[in-house]
């Protein structure tokens, strides 16, 4: 199947998209909060610097661009899609397996070589602190699901004229202006009006799933977008699987921690999340996301996509 959707796509030579990649929950954080991460792959659009966009050239892949917390006191970063995927630069360098020292060592190893100007090292040499670790390797942490609509270049150049000159300074809030906050914004750059938060499910804050679950709905009903989905697995190795996306309302009726809790002491209100979530918030990415890309396909794909021009 991915063989024929890259046959598809040399047919169409104004063809690029934008790709709303839903990174899985991981880790304690992850097991609290079981919202997971939300980032923007464009495949047309690449970056001088982790800061600073532009169009890509021949052989370039485009960029992932999302929304950090304490990374260099910028909003937002812009990492090439292999490295950010897996912390290399070419697919033939991802390994088959990886542990946790493995996943530091590559990590790091293209922070020195790429990323120093967002995460250098301290006064003292050692690594820096705060979440740079996100720029890089995600696919070690994480399955990721790709949710795909096709952009036009005019497209592409106003979002690079706009995120170019808007003010890059942190803007990070957990329950105003996350991840998944950024991810929609830019979506709706596109697409203006296009992606909903859900105000009942999520309990007023946007999640990466609703996030997901809004662009499959808009993008069903537009037909000319091509919405396609495809899955990244997490690549093996001795680090935990990662675990469902969850919105606001099924996470407090589905993870123990606090469904068992608020159970208990409030079992009128846990029926009430219950049915906000039955009604308003069920969305099953491995539903719509059937077809797994490997490195090597990702990276023919992407080529492929960044490579056209008007």
């Amino acid at each position: 199947m991915a063989a024929a959707c890259l046959l598809v796509l040399s047919a169409s030579p104004a063809y690029a998209d934008a790709t709303l990649l839903l990174g899985e929950p991981y880790g304690k954080f992850g097991s609290l909060t079981p919202t997971g991460h939300a980032a923007v792959y464009l495949s047309r659009i690449c970056a001088s610097s982790p800061t600073v966009l532009r169009r890509c050239q021949g052989g370039e892949t485009g960029v992932v661009i999302s929304r950090y917390h304490h990374v260099g006191g910028f909003d937002w970063l812009a990492v090439p899609l292999i490295p950010y995927l897996y912390a290399v630069e070419s697919a033939a360098d991802v390994p088959v397996s990886a542990s946790k020292a493995d996943v530091a060592l590559l990590r790091d190893q293209y922070r020195q070589s790429q990323l120093r100007e967002v995460a250098p090292n301290t006064e003292s040499g050692e690594l820096p602190r705060g979440n740079w670790f996100q720029l890089a390797g995600a696919a070690y942490d994480r399955k990721i699901f790709a949710f795909t609509v096709m952009t036009t270049p005019a497209q592409d150049d106003e979002l690079i004229r706009t995120l170019n000159a808007r003010e890059n300074v942190d803007r990070f809030n957990f329950f105003f202006r996350n991840c998944a906050d950024f991810a929609r914004d830019l979506i709706n750059e596109y697409f203006p009006g296009a992606l909903r938060n859900n105000f009942v499910g999520d309990l007023g804050l946007t999640t990466p799933k609703q996030v997901a679950k809004s662009l499959v709905g808009f993008a069903t009903r537009r037909s000319e977008l091509g919405l396609a989905s495809f899955v990244i697995p997490q690549v093996p190795g001795s680090r935990p699987a990662s675990r469902d996306n969850r919105g606001v309302t099924e996470g407090l009726v589905k993870t123990k921690k606090w469904a068992i809790p608020l159970f208990i002491t409030q079992p009128w209100l846990s029926a009430g999340f219950a049915a906000s979530y039955l009604v308003t918030g069920r969305f099953n990415p491995d539903r719509h996301a059937v077809v797994s890309y490997e490195p090597a396909d990702l990276e023919r794909r992407a080529t492929n996509l960044a490579a056209y021009e008007e």
